[in-house]
């Protein structure tokens, strides 16, 4: 790949990881880790922007984000891959996009309700752009994710040049354990499951820059994912920095979409919250342009749907769960991304010895642990159970109690495939 499309495909992989819950997040834990924070943030950046990037590299090996799943039955690979574009598409991940896009975007400005026209007009300008995915890197890595990049240094640079405060001391778990509780929230940010399904456009993206040899692929790739993580990471320390410094401010704000609020105003004055809403809608349309591409990449491929066909199905199903029932979408599909991410992990993971049996076995005690991981997320754990296993199940009160088993099954099938041949030649 030339140099300049090299960068703006891993701009291109920024913008679409980059949603309105990547920005307003780390305000929040700065704040709370304030003096803490650099620790904190280690432990974020290796789990929130570390996950994703392996995984994209691993994709990039593969050669195919299809091949993720190809050692196992093909109904078990064909209800992962709809259960996860249901997910982070139509049913989750895209309503919930449009929706903090206008909350925090266009709703300050008005008065009445204009969620409906907002949501047609999202989904209109979500359906053109993503409409010619061969353009998808001219749109979005040369175009949108620059002036996105502008927009947050702009933030970033009234934050170290005029900083409204100091950071405070830490709280809560941020005063005792900063590194464990970034490493955990940096876990459920979830961008690893997105990382999943974007692999089909980044794939797409490279490949059609002319890259077509499997090592090539996997060179760039890795670059792409590289790219992505530098600049993240430099996004999330930003962010993080907000919120450190925002304490006389927003000391008693509940999320980071608060705390940025507040700072805008305070920096910028009365311009800041046009600054805002920019990011933020910017941030949230470049996700849902990417995840309307990937849904249509992957039905196109696996079941040979016209691409303008799946696109006009999910940005349709986007716009009226958006208006019509969002808290009870995400309260039915919760459970399953909160299944869905151990598992995607567990097939990237997998996928590194290639064996049928491995990726089966890891699935399988991945489902059943993750189930365990999601209960407790969700709260539905009896408190008998949760005692035992919060003593008994290492990493459960990190909600990660499959790594473990995962790992465990894994190692013990390599074992066995390395001493069977060895013992049939010994016999």
């Amino acid at each position: 790949m030339k140099k300049y499309d090299l960068l703006a495909t891993g701009m291109m992989t920024f913008a679409l990881f980059l949603g309105a819950g990547n920005i307003i997040f780390p305000p929040s834990l700065g704040l709370q880790a304030g003096t803490a924070l650099l620790p904190a943030m280690a432990g974020f950046l290796f789990t929130a922007v570390g996950l994703p990037a392996f995984t994209l590299m691993i994709l990039g090996r593969l050669n195919s984000s299809a091949a993720l799943t190809e050692k196992l039955p093909a109904w078990m690979g064909t209800t992962f891959w709809v259960l996860l574009f249901t997910a982070i598409g139509p049913a989750f991940g895209m309503p919930r996009a449009v929706t903090v896009a206008y909350e925090m975007g266009i709703a300050p400005f008005f008065e009445q309700d204009t969620l409906l026209p907002f949501t047609i007009v999202f989904c209109i300008v979500t359906f053109l752009l993503a409409f010619k995915p061969g353009k998808l890197v001219d749109y979005i890595g040369k175009v949108m994710t620059p002036v996105l990049i502008l927009m947050l240094v702009a933030l970033a640079l009234a934050a170290f040049l005029n900083p409204l405060d100091v950071p405070q001391l830490p709280s809560g778990e941020y005063a005792t354990a900063p590194v464990v509780n970034g490493l955990i929230q940096g876990y459920m940010t979830m961008d690893a499951i997105a990382a999943v399904g974007f692999g089909w456009v980044i794939i797409r993206a490279i490949t059609s820059k002319g890259v077509s040899t499997p090592s090539g692929i996997a060179k760039a790739s890795t670059q792409v994912a590289l790219i992505y993580a530098a600049l993240m990471s430099a996004c999330y320390l930003a962010m993080g920095y907000v919120g450190a410094t925002s304490a006389s401010i927003a000391a008693e704000a509940t999320h980071g979409g608060t705390i940025l609020s507040n700072y805008v105003a305070a920096a910028f004055g009365p311009y800041g919250q046009w600054l805002l809403a920019a990011i933020i809608v910017m941030a949230c349309l470049t996700t849902t342009v990417g995840l309307t591409n990937a849904c249509s990449e992957y039905y196109q491929q696996a079941f040979k749907a016209p691409f303008s066909f799946t696109a006009t199905v999910v940005v349709i199903l986007t716009g009226v769960v958006a208006n019509f029932g969002l808290e009870q979408i995400i309260a039915a599909s919760l459970p399953a991304i909160l299944v869905l991410c151990p598992v995607a992990l567990s097939l990237v993971l997998a996928s590194l010895q290639k064996s049928a049996q491995t990726t089966f076995a890891a699935v399988v005690v991945t489902v059943l642990f993750g189930g365990i991981d999601a209960m407790n997320i969700l709260g539905k754990m009896p408190e008998a159970l949760n005692s035992t296993f919060s003593e008994a199940l290492p990493l459960y009160t990190a909600h990660a109690s499959w790594l473990v088993p995962c790992l465990l099954v894994m190692s013990a099938s390599l074992m066995k495939r390395r001493l069977t041949p060895q013992m049939s030649t010994n016999a």
